[in-house]
């Protein structure tokens, strides 16, 4: 168990000559209440259940717990979900000695692109590159969980 740091952004140019790895993830929601959320992930060829407590005042911290479980579980997991499957592309980017993920939705998502980094440290400064856009870390709207009720195409 686990508290991640993250801050997020909107993506704001071409990222894509970095890109050093991609994933494909479907991920479902059996609850997405502020105070936790239960997430079901399938990553490739790899399933995953995980657990994330409420955030801070500030977005940039919460608690996370996650497991792998067997690809048929998860899928078998996401037929119990929340309505709003998220279906997204996941990029990750090296700059100095941090990792980007930066996700490129589709479905009802389509046309968002956002830039997550984990923090060690809430205050713990990093690069900042060229195609990296607006901050939205603690704007509730881009949490996938929100995503997932109320997504993108609707805003």
């Amino acid at each position: 168990m686990a508290n991640e740091i993250e801050r997020k952004f909107l993506v704001d140019g071409d990222y894509k000559p970095y890109v050093i790895k991609s994933t494909h993830i479907i991920q479902g929601y059996i609850s997405s209440v502020p105070e936790r959320s239960v997430r079901i992930r399938i990553k490739d060829a790899q399933g995953f259940i995980t657990i994330k407590g409420p955030a801070s005042a500030d977005g940039t911290t919460r608690f996370e717990w996650e497991k792998e479980i067997p690809v048929s579980e998860a899928k078998d997991l996401l037929k119990l979900c929340e309505p709003g499957i998220i279906d997204k592309i996941r990029n990750l980017i090296k700059t100095e000695k941090h990792i980007f993920e930066v996700d490129e939705f589709f479905g009802a998502n389509q046309g968002l692109v956002m830039a997550e980094i984990e923090l060690s440290d809430r205050n713990e400064k990093f690069e900042k590159p060229g195609w990296l856009g607006k901050e939205v870390t603690g704007d509730k709207r881009y949490y996938n969980a929100m995503l997932s009720k109320n997504p993108f195409k609707n805003w």
